[in-house]
């Protein structure tokens, strides 16, 4: 059974940062991508980031320049560093790991606050 295990979110100050992890185990074919995304109350799940497996990114136009992801293939680990965190970027941080073919999964969740 694969699990995504996620930790580092919690409450920081506005201009702080914080870093994500995310821990892929169990049995993984072959992964396509790892990545993030968020959701507030009231909002729909959005993407913040995502790395292919040959190393390419994708961000989210409101953390360009802020937000880094980064990927330990040999671990199947992807970590999300968040710089200058702003209180819009309070939310519930979900892992997301697609695998080849179609096979899609989640984390639990870890929840960011961040304070102005």
């Amino acid at each position: 059974q694969v699990q995504l295990v996620e930790s580092g979110g919690g409450l920081v100050q506005a201009g702080g940062s914080l870093r994500l992890s995310c821990a892929a185990s169990g049995s993984i074919s072959r992964i396509l991508t790892m990545g993030w995304f968020r959701q507030s109350p009231g909002k729909q799940r959005e993407l913040v980031a995502v790395i292919t497996s040959g190393g390419s990114t994708n961000y989210a136009d409101s953390v360009k320049g802020r937000f880094t992801i980064s990927r330990d293939s040999a671990k199947s680990t992807v970590h999300l560093q968040m710089n200058s965190l702003k209180p819009d970027d309070t939310a519930l941080y979900y892992c997301n790991m697609q695998v080849f073919p179609t096979y899609v999964y989640w984390g639990q969740g870890t929840q960011v606050t961040v304070s102005s």
